[in-house]
């Protein structure tokens, strides 16, 4: 089984309960997402490696530690992963951008990708891939599949609300890949959205249904 990690710090808890509300509009609904996506860079660059330096304090000389310039990779899933983005770049501001789209046939439940843009130096880089909630893994596992194809080595998924169903399916087929999410909850209902969920975290960004 692969490594699942949940963030359950009381500010994560905290804002999460404002992104579940159904009465969160789409703006705060927003902010709340970039908010805990920030939280979450901590916990999830935690084992990014160090060096040593000297540098020259105004007081006196000191040997300090810096990240090893590791090379990162935050590819959203779009439409609901572009809502991370931002919140993670204000604590990784050199990582590059990139891009996987995909939606799900309503009729079969199978991804189906319509736009992927990724680095050019993919295969080179931690890569940490956003969404915000994982259901049942489709979209997931089929967004790394095409990380891996195009060369990807070192992969992170990275979520706020998860189903059991869905990291049991990444782990299935992707058991390199680590899981991050700031809450497990109880399962799919009969039209495969998570319970007690958020809702559509797509709609509920850009205000659509």
């Amino acid at each position: 089984m692969g490594k699942v990690v949940v963030l359950d710090h009381p500010l994560i808890k905290h804002k999460l309960t404002f992104v579940r509300d159904k009465n969160t509009g789409p703006k705060e609904f927003k902010e709340l997402v970039k908010e805990i996506s920030t939280l979450m860079a901590y916990e999830v660059t935690r084992d990014l490696p160090l060096e040593e330096i000297e540098i020259e304090t105004p007081i006196a000389k000191t040997k300090s530690q810096i990240i090893s310039g590791k090379k990162l990779g935050l590819i959203p899933i779009l439409r609901a992963g572009l809502g991370m983005v931002d919140g993670m770049l204000d604590l990784l501001p050199a990582a590059k951008v990139g891009h996987i789209g995909l939606y799900r046939d309503p009729e079969t439940l199978e991804a189906v990708e319509y736009y992927c843009k990724l680095p050019n130096d993919i295969e080179e880089r931690d890569l940490i891939l956003l969404d915000p909630m994982l259901a049942t893994g489709v979209s997931a596992i089929a967004a790394i599949n095409f990380l891996k194809e195009k060369g990807g080595k070192s992969i992170k998924f990275v979520c706020l609300v998860a189903a059991p169903e869905g990291i049991e399916a990444i782990h299935k087929e992707h058991p390199d890949v680590e899981i991050y999410v700031a809450s497990i909850d109880e399962g799919l209902n009969e039209d495969a959205y998570i319970v007690p969920g958020l809702g559509d975290a797509g709609d509920r960004l850009f205000g659509t249904k």
